[in-house]
């Protein structure tokens, strides 16, 4: 069945979070964001954004400390995340102020002219450095950054290694990436009263456990936080949970405004400061048997979650804790959690949030061993997997496997998929000199979280004082209206996986009519739809649990129109059917009535129904599945309601010339239960195999020493095209779920689980390497493969964007340039405060401010980041006409910058030789853009100056002698004067 959302989304009638009207007056938002990832607040001046026309007011610290309480976090620390950052700032795009206009231009243009004065701390970067002892410390009242560290231990692993054959350990990071989905956050929020709160409607995906967690924050009851979702969301991926902060915070600027307020994320905001996968190292080790059983698994792991530990975090760490063992028979497991906070973008929701950082560790270590005991890597999965005949499953640390036939699809990769050719073609790859791998790798997918898990992270004597937590609830309800049409609510947020699709196809097999005579609505609202703390699209809970529940509502509201038509066609409830279109007597077919005829007709004539029935035709089922308990008193903790199963298989070619990886095929088997619409479910899986491949190959969030972000722009945060993802070969095989409504379970997340580390494996047999760093870009391969870059054949003048110091990232510029004016001349320019403003790109205005130091206005440009910095600029070593060096700063609401420079003259014919190499570096928004157009920028700025210098110097005017471009282009082509 195609997608019943298609036809207005492709029709432009689509209706997202920015084409939804908002009530008259809204007012609009921009965020100023800290610069530095660690500083003390020393000051903020709003004055000048107050006197930009349009603003309305400045959202500050001080009211967001009035009308509001930190975010409540996962564990019990002494640590404080507010809406707006109070004293301190803890990473680069941290909310500072936000101003609030009658358009977003003026609202930014206000934001441009907030100054906030900061301290800069030492960072904590690396995530295993910020676990040390004497690392800088983010929250002063935990007193480190290590605020969880949780052993568990399972079985005897202890006995496991002492007698193991062989201990194959590696040390491995997951890298921190996000998802970047087409539509970027949007909020629109108002204040009502303080009796009714607030009210807002946001593109949130839940859960909706954080709903509690914002009315927490508001102080306020949560009936007086009514929020909304839209129709429509260009993506999610789970990032979009991570707008909940920016509702708390807009419902405070419409307080503060006391007009409506609506924020919508831009990218360089989504990039920067939204969310991140969380970053992870872990040493796992395996004790295994001679003959590849292995008998116990250990690990050892430390998660960068940034600057805060952000609600639902540490779900990361404990959303996977119960199936640690995958999908393997291992009896024993001892395990070690730290959470750890750096000077990063706080952690959250990321497609298949824990999986990626669990199986990267698992499944490489599982390549060990093939290649260390020299098994064949399908003996090996067999002889380890979870036998057929074992389901439902209790893995070591409490997983409750319902249901699965792993060694099926090793054969089916066999037989379907032709792994027998994909190993041919890697034997006569081999034998040409030519480098080609196979890689694997399996897991388990789980679906529907328990929503107990998380307190895994609380030893048991502090979750028995706060009592137990568990289960899954999910909601959904259906009607008829008086024409006999269906209209269905759920409680879950869609975000493009085709919910309405499927809750039709639901809606129409139970009562026999077709998916379009169905209404879907989608739009959830907390103060009128039947929802619980379980609510929201995440961890793949919609076929599972949400579909299934509506099943469940279905089949009440059949029974009780099977009892309305058994009442008037004289026989039994059981004896009547539902099918094309109409109800009948299961025996006199002839004397069906069409459903809209007879599912309308209590609503006309209640006064014909059975004796004792209540009139309505609405019907609201809950479901939360029995086997999702609390964690026991051992830690055992069955942390979701289904597993699903994949097995990828990719043979990989590398070219030892660039490095680059080409995928010759990728074939993937999935297990995912009840398959409701295979269209759908292949859907979800390229998707999440692209964003697999994206892991594995391009995306990486970087960060400098001093921790400013330096992936902020497309041009460095690399994303796979269609260009790069290949078609993969998906083979399905359905086992269904004993514990769900349907049989389903979750599809949506499983290749961005699985694709890093088969990947990472395939690159490993094709290089025979034991250690894989992800990503793995071209440069990574090349140092894999041994060879260095050769020489750079750049000319004279050069620029590069180079790694961090210990200030923002670093820029290095070096050249010359011939001016048409002698070195007297030259150097007269530099000491003359008015022909110096007119040499410097951007200056507004200049003033001296002592012997050769003076305060600039400038504005700068890089790309999309363009604002006003407050600058200083001073002449030293001055050795007149032959050199001097020339040092600047400045401060902005997009970071800041400073640099230095030497400056030479040397009388040449025609003028003067002008030489420069200078140094700089810059943090913030600036820094975000990324090395390729900061390296560009570096060019143009210096060259513009020199040039500028130059014309100065020479006796003409700055500002005439450049003009608009396209003039000075028809001066080069001759055209024009």
């Amino acid at each position: 069945m195609a997608r019943l959302e298609n036809r207005a989304i492709l029709t432009g009638r689509g209706q997202y979070g920015d084409d939804v009207a908002v009530p008259a007056g809204t007012l609009h938002a921009a965020v100023v964001r800290a610069p530095h990832a660690h500083a003390r607040i020393t000051g903020i001046d709003a004055s000048a954004a107050l006197a930009v026309p349009g603003v309305r007011a400045v959202l500050l610290p001080e009211d967001v400390a009035a009308w509001s309480k930190p975010f409540v976090v996962g564990v019990k620390q002494p640590m404080e995340q507010w809406a707006l950052a109070q004293e301190k700032v803890r990473y680069v795009g941290e909310p500072v102020v936000v101003v609030i206009a009658e358009s977003r231009y003026q609202a930014e243009d206000g934001a441009d002219r907030v100054t906030v004065s900061y301290e800069q701390l030492p960072p904590a970067v690396d995530v295993v450095e910020a676990a040390e002892d004497d690392a800088p410390v983010l929250h002063e009242k935990v007193g480190t950054n290590v605020v969880s560290d949780r052993s568990f231990r399972y079985g005897d692993p202890e006995k496991a290694f002492a007698e193991a054959d062989h201990v194959i350990a590696l040390d491995v990071r997951y890298p921190r990436n996000s998802c970047t989905p087409i539509e970027g956050a949007v909020v629109v929020a108002q204040y009502l009263s303080a009796q009714d709160g607030y009210e807002a409607s946001s593109n949130f995906m839940g859960p909706f456990t954080l709903h509690t967690v914002m009315a927490l924050a508001l102080k306020i009851s949560g009936n007086q936080l009514r929020h909304k979702t839209f129709k429509d969301s260009g993506g999610s991926f789970g990032v979009k949970q991570s707008v909940f902060p920016y509702v708390v915070l807009m419902c405070l600027a419409a307080r503060k405004a006391q007009a409506p307020v609506k924020w919508v994320e831009d990218r360089l905001e989504h990039l920067t400061a939204a969310t991140s996968a969380t970053g992870r190292a872990s040493r796992i080790e395996a004790a295994v048997r001679a003959d590849g059983r292995i008998t116990a698994l250990s690990y050892d792991q430390l998660d960068d979650v940034g600057g805060y530990l952000r609600a639902p975090e540490p779900a990361t760490f404990y959303r996977m804790h119960g199936c640690l063992t995958g999908a393997y028979d291992i009896p024993n497991l001892r395990v070690r959690n730290r959470v750890v906070l750096t000077n990063k973008t706080p952690a959250g929701l990321v497609r298949g949030f824990g999986g990626p950082q669990v199986y990267f560790a698992l499944e490489r270590v599982m390549q060990r061993i093939s290649v260390e005991l020299g098994i064949e890597p399908l003996a090996l999965y067999r002889r380890n997997f979870i036998p057929s005949d074992a389901f439902p499953y209790q893995a070591a640390a409490g997983a409750l496997i319902d249901s699965g036939d792993y060694t099926g699809a090793l054969d089916r990769v066999r037989a379907e998929g032709g792994l027998d050719d994909l190993l041919a073609r890697r034997d006569a790859a081999r034998a040409e000199g030519r480098l080609y791998g196979i890689g694997y790798a399996a897991i388990v997918e789980p679906s529907v979280s328990n929503m107990g898990y998380i307190t895994t992270a609380m030893p048991a004597e502090a979750r028995a004082k706060a009592g137990p937590k568990n289960g899954a609830i999910a909601a959904a309800t259906v009607g008829i209206d008086p024409l006999g049409g269906l209209n269905v609510v759920v409680a879950s947020s869609p975000a493009g996986q085709g919910h309405r699709t499927v809750c039709a196809q639901v809606v129409a097999d139970v009562f026999g009519v077709q998916p379009e005579q169905v209404a879907v609505n989608v739009e959830f609202d907390t103060a009128k739809d039947a929802w619980s703390v379980a609510a929201g699209n995440y961890s793949s809970r919609f076929a599972g649990a949400v579909a299934g529940t509506l099943h469940l509502a279905c089949l009440k509201l059949r029974d009780k129109l099977s009892r309305i038509a058994a009442h008037q066609f004289g026989v039994a409830p059981e004896d009547v059917r539902f099918a094309n279109g109409k109800i009948f007597p299961e025996q006199a077919p002839e004397r069906g009535v069409a459903f809209t005829r007879l599912a309308a007709s209590p609503h006309w004539a209640p006064g014909l129904l059975p004796e004792g029935m209540d009139p309505g035709l609405r019907e609201t089922a809950f479901w939360t599945p029995p086997q999702l308990t609390a964690p026991d008193e051992q830690d055992r903790v069955n942390t979701s309601a289904a597993y699903g199963f994949a097995f990828d298989v990719c043979a990989v070619e590398i070219d030892r010339d660039t490095g680059r990886v080409r995928i010759d095929r990728y074939i993937t088997t999935h297990d995912a239960g009840r398959i409701l619409n295979p269209a759908l479910v292949d859907g979800q899986i390229r998707g999440a195999f692209a964003q697999g491949l994206g892991a594995a190959l391009m995306e990486e969030f970087r960060y400098g020493a001093d921790g400013s972000f330096q992936s902020g722009t497309y041009a460095d945060y690399l994303l796979p095209t269609t260009c790069e993802v290949p078609e993969p070969v998906i083979l399905h095989q359905e086992t269904p779920s004993p514990f769900t409504p349907l049989g389903a379970k979750g599809v949506g997340e499983g290749n961005n689980m699985s694709t890093p580390p088969c990947i990472a494996n395939a690159v490993a047999d094709a290089l025979g390497v034991r250690d894989i760093t992800l990503p793995l870009t071209a440069t990574r391969v090349m140092d894999l493969l041994g060879m260095e870059d050769p020489p750079s054949s750049k000319p004279q003048e050069e620029a590069s964007a180079e790694p961090a110091g210990k200030g923002g990232k670093a820029l290095a510029a070096r050249g010359e340039v011939l001016l048409p004016a002698s070195p007297e001349a030259v150097f007269a320019v530099l000491l003359d405060p008015k022909a110096l403003a007119n040499v410097i790109p951007g200056c507004n205005a200049l003033q001296a401010v002592g012997e050769n130091r003076y305060r600039a206005d400038v504005t700068v440009g890089v790309g999309m980041i363009k604002a006003r910095y407050a600058a200083e600029v001073s002449l030293s070593e001055l050795d007149p006409p032959n050199s001097l060096r020339l040092s600047g700063s400045g401060l902005s609401s997009v970071g800041s910058a400073k640099g230095s420079g030497k400056v030479t003259l040397t009388a040449a014919e025609g003028g003067t030789l002008l030489g420069y190499d200078y140094q700089a570096e810059v943090s913030g928004k600036v820094a975000a853009v990324g090395g390729r157009m900061l390296e560009g920028a570096a060019k143009i700025v210096l060259r513009q100056l020199f040039e500028q210098l130059g014309r100065q110097a020479g006796g003409g005017s700055a500002a005439s002698a450049s003009g608009p471009w396209w003039r000075r282009l028809l001066r080069r082509l001759g055209v024009g004067r």
